[in-house]
């Protein structure tokens, strides 16, 4: 991985956080997510011009992708719902990194050196910590903790899949264009038919986030799709995930989330664990 793959993943990382915190933020989570996800066709208007329909190779992944991504922000919406950013946050992004690292070394044949490997250890262990954090109640918020595991499951996958159907495609930019419309058109289906005025809520107060939440998303999403292009996924999928330190930021400053003992010791060991990263020899 280069330090211009790296910087651009960290990037990506800092954006993911954003645009979580504005679907967290309001207490209408499913209009949020919603204005979120529209908030990519003024940006898939301006690219479509430039692109072509991606390979037929990687149509399969295409599909799938599209499924994958409509379950993660359905259960994202569920699990805001039930928890603060700075715990959901870190459980759903912390579960990805091992699963696609096993299923990658398993299954697809990625090789790892032990350093990737203690470092994609050291970064899940830590967010994953997490589920240990206890409410204002004294109580573990168990709901919203697996919530964000099956989260996390949705993740996992979704990184696999375009992973593969990026590099199939030709370009990432192609797929990821194709793969926002199609998710655009089906989730924007299931929010209207859950909410028939959701597009009205928007327009009346959800804009900001519709313009800055959807750029962000996509922005953030495009450069780690291209990220898959150019090294190992695991590697790419635990660097991303260490947006949990711009998240617990985010939900302790600006959203006055309590912060304690665990949470400052997940975000350590998540640092830690993306300095080894750096730091390997395949860097």
């Amino acid at each position: 991985m280069s330090l211009t793959v790296f910087l651009a993943v960290m990037g990506a990382a800092l954006m993911h956080a954003v645009w979580n915190a504005l679907v967290k933020g309001g207490p209408d989570k499913l209009m949020n997510m919603t204005a979120i996800v529209l908030g990519h066709i003024p940006i898939v208007l301006i690219l479509f011009p430039f692109v072509d329909v991606p390979a037929r190779e990687s149509w399969p992944y295409l599909i799938g992708s599209i499924g994958l991504h409509i379950g993660y922000q359905l259960f994202l919406i569920l699990a805001y719902r039930l928890g603060d950013l700075s715990q959901v946050y870190p459980i759903a992004r912390g579960s990805s990194p091992l699963i696609v690292a096993a299923v990658s070394v398993l299954v697809l044949g990625v090789t790892l050196q032990v350093s990737e490997w203690l470092a994609i250890v050291v970064i899940g262990l830590g967010i994953l910590s997490m589920c240990i954090v206890r409410q204002a109640d004294g109580m573990r918020n168990r709901n919203a903790a697996l919530a964000a595991i099956v989260t996390g499951c949705f993740i996992s996958s979704y990184s696999l899949v375009d992973g593969t159907g990026a590099r199939l495609a030709g370009s990432a930019l192609d797929y990821y264009a194709y793969q926002t419309v199609g998710d655009v058109l089906i989730f924007g289906l299931i929010a209207t038919v859950m909410r028939p005025r959701i597009i009205v809520d928007i327009a009346k107060r959800g804009k900001r986030i519709f313009f800055v939440g959807g750029t962000a998303s996509f922005v953030a999403y495009a450069t780690v799709m291209w990220a898959f292009t150019q090294a190992p996924i695991p590697l790419v999928v635990a660097l991303r995930e260490t947006g949990i330190v711009f998240a617990l930021f985010i939900g302790v400053f600006f959203m006055g989330e309590k912060l304690n003992l665990v949470k400052v010791s997940s975000t350590m060991m998540t640092l830690g664990g993306a300095i080894i990263l750096r730091l390997s020899k395949s860097l």
